[in-house]
């Protein structure tokens, strides 16, 4: 079984003055504004890393319920955020790293076991399996 989901970008101009629109299939994001100042100056609008960082949390919590599931655990709550890191690398510029930092409340898991089953949704995301960076985990079970 093949599922494909869709997202588009367009952009007009040279690579500084040059402005850019991202776009998902869903409507969640509709020509929404980047540029190389959201991308390399901190400027506002979005950019290919925060989606991807965004994509990565979402998928890693996601995978971490179905996999708390088959060891019939249910969590209680689980906050995901990602950091993924771009650098430059030789003449142009690379993902280098994504950190996933997981904050979750899971009645009757014990801390060994939460380790573990993380670290499995870590490696078996699908979006982990897209990156060939360093992927990183710090994940707290919380009380």
């Amino acid at each position: 079984m093949t599922i494909n989901r869709n997202g588009s970008g367009v952009w007009r101009g040279g690579i500084k003055d040059g402005t850019g629109s991202i776009s998902t299939e869903s409507g969640a994001l509709k020509a929404y504004p980047y540029g190389f100042a959201s991308r390399f100056e901190g400027k506002p609008g979005t950019n290919p890393e925060e989606l991807l960082a965004a994509a990565h949390a979402g998928c890693f919590t996601m995978a971490l319920s179905l996999i708390l599931g088959e060891a019939k655990l249910v969590a209680e709550q689980m906050d995901t955020s990602a950091r993924v890191s771009l650098e430059k690398v030789g003449d142009g510029y690379s993902i280098t790293a994504v950190h996933l930092t997981l904050k979750a409340k899971i009645r009757g898991a014990d801390d060994a076991t939460f380790q573990a089953l993380a670290a499995k949704a870590k490696a078996g995301c699908p979006v982990s399996k897209l990156f060939k960076a360093d992927i990183t985990l710090e994940a707290t079970l919380l009380a």
